[in-house]
């Protein structure tokens, strides 16, 4: 009887570490989160503004002419 009580306290045990884990590293579900999601993606697809279009890094100094379509 004593074997299956040191059985029953490490499944008990286990599912609580489990629940545990299952709680911290579930995903949001609320609007916000939602937004605050697409918004860190929309930075990340962002062109970076001191690159210049031959990949470059621009000199601090200098800033960036506009293209004037016309």
């Amino acid at each position: 009887m004593t074997n299956l009580v040191y059985l029953g306290v490490a499944v008990v045990l286990s599912l609580f570490g489990s629940l545990v884990l299952w709680l911290r590293h579930r995903k949001p579900r609320s609007m916000e989160a939602h937004m605050q999601r697409f918004a860190r993606e929309l930075e990340a697809l962002a062109p970076d503004p001191d690159w210049n279009r031959r990949g470059r890094r621009q000199p601090r100094g200098v800033q960036r002419r506009e293209r004037r379509t016309g």
